[in-house]
Formats: C-alpha cells, sequence, structure tokens
C-alpha cells in the first residue's frame, strides 16, 4: 500500500472512529430497544467532494446514516496534500478494499456494544475528479447476527402476531416489523407468507383504532419505501421534485420484468392504497407499463372477486374492489331505480366489498341533508335522492345495517372533519324522516367513533328541528347527545322547560355513567350554574325535576 493510500485511510478512519464513539456515547441513552432492531447504525458513506474551481481543493465528508436527496449533514474534514497522488486505481483496488475490511473486523466486533450496528452495513466511497467520478459501493453481513434476528422476528410473529387476544405487539415492536416484512433476508417477498400476518394483526387491532391506523401509515411505508428504493428505479426514473412522477429507461424488456417481483410490487400497491389511494392508482398504471394484465385488470374490473358490470331496467352499476370504487348511473329518476340501486350495493357488500367505498353517481336529482358539516359528495346525494321515497325506507335501513362498522370510513372524501362512518347518510335521514328508525339512530350512535368524527355533533339540532322535543323520544335525544364528541357544543334549540320533559330525561340517564350524564347535560344546558340558574327560575313540579338532573351533575 502505497504512502498516500495509507495516510488517506487512516485520516478517514480516525474521522470515523471519532464520530461513531460520539454516537455511541448518544445512543447510550435510548430506552425500550425493541427485540426486533439488531442494531442500529447501517451505513457508511466517504466522499472526496471537489472544489469550486479545483477538484483538488476539495473536502472529505463521512455520513453514518443515508442522508437526504435534499440535506447536507456530512461530517467534513480537510485531506492533505496526498490527495493529489492518489489513482483511480489505487483507490478502486487498495483504499476501498482496506476500508471495508476495517469496517467488517468493527462489524463483527462488540468495541460500541452489540446493538450499535445493525446485521448488515452498506459502505459507499465517492471521489470526485475534475471529470470523472469513482462510484463504489459494498454490502458487508454479519451473518451470526443476521440469524439472531431470524430468530427474534419468529418469536415476535408466534407470540404477538399469530396469537389471540388480548395480547398484542408493541408500537414500537410494530414499526420494525413493518421493516421487516419488506426485507428479503428476513421474509420472503410474496403475498402468500405476508398475507396471513397482515389480515390476523388487522383482526388483532380492530378494535383499537389509533394502534390499527398507526400500524396502516407504517406498513404503507414500509412498501412504498419497498417500491421507491428497490423495485421502481429498476425500470423508472423519478422525477426531481420526488413525487408520484416515474417515467420509464427506455423502452422496457418485458421478458426480463422479474414477474414474482412485479406480482408483490402489485400486492405492495394494494397495501398501500388502504391509506394512499392515490399512491395505489400511479403504482398500478406504472406496472401496466411493465406488461402487467393483473395490473391492468385491477384497474378496470377490480379483482375478479364481484361481477363489475350491472345492467339493470332502470339503472347501471360498475365496481371496482380494488380501488375501491361504485358507479351508480340513474336511467330514470324514480323510486324503481334507486331501489334497484340500492339492492346493487347492499348485495355488494354482503359478498365482502369494502364498506369505505367511494360512490361515483350520475343523476340528474341533487338533494343532500340538512346537516351542515356532511360533506356534498356524490356519496351523500345519491342517499339524500333515494330518501325522497318513503316507500325506499325499508331497504335504506337494510342498507345501513349491512354498511356500518365501528372504525371504517366512507372513501367519500380525504381523510378528514367530513369522515363518516359507513351508513351515516342513511341512517341520518332516516332519523329525520321517521320515528320507526330511531332504534337504528341509536345503534348507529353507539357505534360511531367520537374521537376521530365530528360531523354527527351537528345532527341533534336538526333531528330536534325534524321532531321537536318529546318526552317519549328523551332515549334517542340522549343517544344522539352522547354520540357527539366530548368537546360537543351545547344544542341551543333543546328546551326542558317541561315537567314531563325533566322527568323523561332524568329516567334516561339513570343507566349512564357519571360522565355521560354530564356530557349530556352540558350539551343541554351548557354548565352546572345555568342549570341552578334554570331551577331557581322554574316552578313546581318543573322545579323539582330540575333539581334532580342538577343533583345527578353532582
Amino acid at each position: 500500500m502505497s504512502e498516500a493510500v495509507e495516510l488517506f485511510l487512516n485520516e478517514v478512519w480516525n474521522e470515523v472512529m471519532a464520530i461513531y464513539a460520539k454516537e455511541n456515547r448518544s445512543m447510550g441513552q435510548v430506552k425500550n430497544r425493541s427485540r426486533l432492531q439488531a442494531g442500529i447504525r447501517d451505513y457508511l458513506r466517504v466522499a472526496w467532494r471537489k472544489g469550486k474551481f479545483s477538484w483538488a481543493e476539495g473536502h472529505i465528508h463521512i455520513d453514518v446514516s443515508e442522508p437526504f436527496s435534499w440535506s447536507d449533514s456530512s461530517y467534513q474534514i480537510e485531506a492533505g496534500s496526498y490527495i493529489v497522488e492518489l489513482t483511480d486505481e489505487q483507490l478502486t483496488e487498495e483504499w476501498f478494499p482496506a476500508l471495508c475490511g476495517r469496517v467488517e473486523e468493527l462489524l463483527h466486533s462488540e468495541e460500541f456494544g452489540a446493538h450499535f450496528f445493525d446485521y448488515r452495513l452498506d459502505v459507499v466511497f465517492i471521489f470526485e475528479r475534475e471529470n470523472s467520478t469513482i462510484d463504489l459501493q459494498r454490502r458487508l453481513v454479519n451473518e451470526s447476527k443476521l440469524a439472531e434476528l431470524r430468530k427474534s422476528l419468529d418469536h415476535f410473529i408466534q407470540s404477538k402476531i399469530m396469537s389471540d387476544l388480548p395480547v398484542l405487539p408493541g408500537d414500537h415492536d410494530l414499526f420494525f416489523f413493518a421493516q421487516h416484512l419488506v426485507n428479503p433476508d428476513l421474509m420472503s417477498q410474496g403475498e402468500k407468507g405476508i398475507d396471513p400476518l397482515l389480515r390476523q394483526l388487522a383482526g388483532k387491532l380492530h378494535n383499537f383504532p389509533k394502534r390499527r391506523d398507526a400500524w396502516s401509515r407504517q406498513c404503507a411505508s414500509a412498501f412504498r419505501q419497498w417500491a421507491q428504493d428497490y423495485f421502481l428505479p429498476q425500470y423508472f426514473e423519478r422525477a426531481e421534485d420526488y413525487g408520484h412522477d416515474w417515467t420509464l429507461k427506455g423502452e422496457p424488456d418485458l421478458a426480463g420484468v422479474d414477474p414474482a417481483e412485479v406480482d408483490f410490487f402489485l400486492y405492495a400497491a394494494l397495501q398501500i392504497g388502504l391509506t394512499e389511494p392515490d399512491t395505489r392508482q400511479k403504482y398500478l398504471e406504472l406496472a401496466v407499463l411493465l406488461g402487467s394484465k393483473r395490473a391492468q385488470d385491477y384497474l378496470q374490473i377490480g379483482s375478479g372477486k364481484f361481477n363489475s358490470t350491472y345492467a339493470g331496467e332502470r339503472m347501471e352499476g360498475k365496481n371496482n374492489d380494488v380501488t375501491q370504487t361504485i358507479e351508480i348511473g340513474i336511467l330514470s329518476e324514480e323510486e324503481q331505480a334507486y331501489g334497484e340501486a340500492l339492492d346493487y350495493i347492499t348485495g355488494l357488500l354482503r359478498q365482502g366489498f369494502p364498506k369505505g367505498y367511494q360512490l361515483k353517481l350520475k343523476s340528474s336529482q341533487k338533494h343532500f341533508l340538512p346537516v351542515k358539516k356532511l360533506a356534498k359528495s356524490k356519496l351523500h346525494q345519491f342517499f339524500a335522492n333515494a330518501l325522497s321515497y318513503p316507500s325506499l325506507y325499508p331497504k335504506l335501513a337494510e342498507y345501513a345495517d349491512t354498511a356500518m362498522e365501528e372504525f371504517a370510513w366512507y372513501g367519500d372524501v380525504e381523510p378528514g372533519e367530513k369522515s363518516v362512518m359507513p351508513g351515516t347518510y342513511a341512517v341520518m335521514g332516516l332519523g329525520l324522516c321517521s320515528e320507526a328508525y330511531f332504534p337504528l339512530v341509536c345503534r348507529y350512535m353507539e357505534l360511531v367513533d367520537t374521537e376521530h368524527q365530528m360531523v354527527q355533533d351537528g345532527y341533534a339540532e336538526v333531528f330536534i328541528d325534524a321532531h321537536g322535543v318529546q318526552a317519549e323520544h328523551m332515549p334517542v335525544i340522549v343517544s344522539i347527545l352522547l354520540g357527539g364528541n366530548e368537546e360537543g357544543r351545547q344544542v341551543k334549540n333543546i328546551a326542558i322547560d317541561r315537567p314531563e320533559l325533566a322527568d323523561a330525561l332524568v329516567q334516561a340517564l339513570k343507566d349512564k355513567a357519571d360522565h355521560q350524564a354530564h356530557l349530556v347535560l352540558s350539551r343541554i344546558f351548557g354548565s352546572p350554574k345555568k342549570l341552578a340558574g334554570a331551577v331557581r327560575q322554574a316552578q313546581s313540579p318543573l322545579r323539582e325535576g330540575l333539581e334532580e338532573l342538577l343533583g345527578v351533575w353532582g
């Protein structure tokens, strides 16, 4: 090894070891380390970045984490005059192998602790000259640490994923589990091996919406990262803004495309689509460019589990379970057309079609419910149109019973304040139209996710506008008030101004927990102080009923 090569190697190595020592001190403060994390550091890049006016006036840049393309957080050090003596041959055949040798020895040691390095480490070397660049990369693997990680992953799957409730995996472990799903060193890259795990975990997390949503995002992120870092760059160039735009690298050699990899890419697209439908759409379109008929079918007719088209006497329907869309074309604006459409949609849901679908509607009628915060979507429009025909109420109730699902959301709007549980438009409309569907309204209010859905807060007001405040309606009124958010505003048009109303409210609150009763009273009276004021102003026997309510508030 020449003196220049040795000087460059030692300069870099001394700096790397100093950086690692600094990083290791900060890592010592990490607590609650996941059993699925073999280690932290998995990347090292050494680069000579040429100077502005001369390549030899540059700096050595060292990264111990893979940097983002838009950032420069490298450690920078000066180099000695030896830098001009280094040839491409020396750098490629002597310097880089020597660096990798030192890194590999360190990777297999525990100089910085057992959890400092991951089981693998990518070593990257870049050397910029005036008109050329050396770009080398090597992956080093600690096979014994990899074997231990495989054992930990297998134990985690059996003990935390495949086990029955109440056993649940920890949130921190799930982050790494998502990453391992798309790691070919740890999991077979195919739907057959991964899908049963995802289905099992989805079932276990169903009644834990916050954890379920966090897991969905982690899972989508892992699949998207695999697609962007591994699969897509083989065939496409990415736009400079790092969005969804990818363009083919010339004319693709379709015969050279691995069908198994394409199938896994399609599976990844479907998993990503659970939280990012636009990304799913784009990925399926890219797969079509690679000659995937399956992707083309997904876009045009769905998975094939459902008849994709329906031609009725007064309406036409299309559906796609992959894109989770239903299209309804009303050919004749009459009761029978909407009845036929309701039968069609309800039938799809009973066959397992996704309840969180999006509806595309062609109709000349344009009705909406008088609930202020409801999105004026095509889905809302369809059910409001159908509600204009009283003879269809039983079909609407049948649909709602089929569609309602706790912690699920329609896909008719972007996730946010106007997202609603499947069945919402039908249930709210039926509750405004007929007392016969008050029990349905109560079931809906018991299911609705009050932490994440907001639009039902305004329903009490329009319900009272439609039906007034009647003693016999008090149970459903209380149910509607409890279905609102805990911060739900006071409902101004509810007046407890007759003794029978106060008595009915007392009875309706008897089986409620204290916090529920307080929420109901707050939404009716505003505060204990205001209720006390109402007690002072009331005449007997209303006064006694209000006093009893004040006692409930405590």
